[in-house]
């Protein structure tokens, strides 16, 4: 399909004829959150019936680990009364959800936790708030991090949140780093290109034609979550595909029916997403104040945290134990096509805390 035939595409092209190329970032911003088109605006992408599948909707056991977790981060902490459990890109809720039934295990934090979701799809917010009403839970919902309480501990949870967040790319050309941005080709349609201007404060030396990726926003955030956790205590729990280590490459990729897609396809009706960077993650998260402990694996984070254990206790009752087994592969599993080794968790917690569980050691899958 033409990329020009969706109503944001033609949007995009007018802008770019009246103020000229859009940054990357722009170009990602407007094809995921512009109110009227925009990808998460409009549709519930999750699931088989959608375009991607993420971790708390395989199963169960991911979102029942990662409350756990909170529960026993909330004991370490003296087991304040009053905490905001916040989970930032939240979906359907299912991942709150399966957290918070977990959290009834230690009573006390689960009648003390106030739920809290960032999030700016009013679709997404219907299914959050459908999902919470069945467990019995009100939740409070924030267009940003800004307004998430601040007279409280703040326990975070993100998983698949940075990857959505917007990016910018420059490539290295003729001794100099110029932006990619998207433009016009000569017969209309959407095209990547680079800027005539050399671009400046980009310090690093690279071969001709390498792309440096750069995710200003994440890095803003991310700074921001360390400095309110440093200050209020809490701790972050944040899981994504993406890197240990910084290097070159363009990582953008799009996603329609659990295909890839061309980035430029479709704007407002494909998922776009970049492999996130998690050492600059860490370097923002500790300008912020907050202490950053030692990066995971998926795979190693779920292990430690009891995967296998607890998948044996629900295949006692499931009518097909093998859709259990299948689930615990795919999300620990350690081949190409499980997420185990390709997904990071990252935790910062106010200086002087102990790790969340699981985060104790280093794991040597990275070393």
């Amino acid at each position: 399909m033409n990329a020009m035939t969706t109503p944001l595409a033609q949007e995009m092209a007018a802008i770019i004829a009246a103020e000229g190329p859009l940054s990357l970032d722009r170009f990602m911003a407007l094809a995921l959150g512009h109110p009227r088109h925009g990808y998460y605006m409009t549709r519930d992408p999750f699931g088989a019936g959608g375009d991607f599948i993420t971790a708390p909707e395989i199963s169960q056991i991911f979102g029942e680990l990662l409350g756990l977790a909170l529960a026993i981060t909330w004991q370490n902490m003296g087991a304040p009364e009053g905490v905001a459990v916040a989970e930032l890109g939240p979906g359907r809720g299912t991942l709150m959800s399966d957290a918070l039934r977990a959290a009834r295990a230690i009573p006390a934090f689960a009648e003390t936790l106030e739920p809290h979701f960032v999030e700016t799809s009013p679709v997404l917010m219907r299914a959050q708030a459908a999902r919470l009403a069945q467990d019995g839970r009100d939740a409070n919902w924030h267009a940003t991090i800004d307004s998430l309480p601040e007279d409280r501990p703040l326990l975070i949870l993100a998983n698949e949140f940075f990857d959505a967040l917007p990016v910018r790319q420059f490539q290295r050309a003729g001794n100099h780093w110029h932006e990619r941005l998207v433009g016009l080709d000569p017969a209309g349609g959407l095209a990547v290109g680079l800027a005539q201007e050399p671009a400046a404060n980009i310090p690093f030396a690279a071969p001709e034609g390498a792309i440096f990726e750069t995710s200003p926003l994440s890095l803003d955030i991310m700074r921001r979550l360390g400095e309110r956790i440093a200050r209020q205590g809490g701790a972050m729990i944040a899981i994504d595909y993406g890197h240990a280590k910084s290097g070159f490459g363009d990582t953008l990729q799009a996603v329609k029916a659990h295909r890839f897609v061309p980035v430029l396809t479709d704007p407002g009706e494909v998922d776009i997403t970049a492999h996130v960077d998690f050492a600059m993650l860490a370097i923002a998260a500790k300008r912020g104040g907050a202490l950053v402990h030692p990066l995971l694996t998926q795979a190693s984070l779920l292990e430690r945290l009891g995967i296998h254990h607890r998948a044996e206790i629900l295949k006692r009752k499931a009518e097909n134990p093998a859709e259990i087994d299948r689930a615990v592969a795919r999300l620990a599993g350690t081949d190409d096509a499980a997420m185990g080794l390709l997904f990071k968790a990252i935790a910062i917690t106010a200086p002087g805390m102990a790790p969340p569980p699981g985060f104790e050691q280093p794991d040597p899958r990275l070393s």
